[in-house]
């Protein structure tokens, strides 16, 4: 398994801070959720072309 924050290889049975290889690249992942580094898509936020509208009856 890679590590999302190091990206080193490293066995899921050895570590406790699954999906990360120690706690140190957990708690950095933190921080970077907490400073705003990530963030989701706000669909409010896109254009109406990258919006696709849904299905009317079954059309497309």
């Amino acid at each position: 398994m890679r590590c999302p924050t190091c990206e080193r290889q490293f066995e899921p049975d050895q570590s406790a801070a699954l999906p990360f290889c120690s706690e140190r690249c957990r708690s950095i992942d933190l921080g970077r959720w907490l400073g705003e580094d990530y963030a989701l898509p706000d669909p409010r936020s896109l254009d109406e072309e990258q919006v696709e509208e849904p299905a009317r009856n079954g059309e497309e």
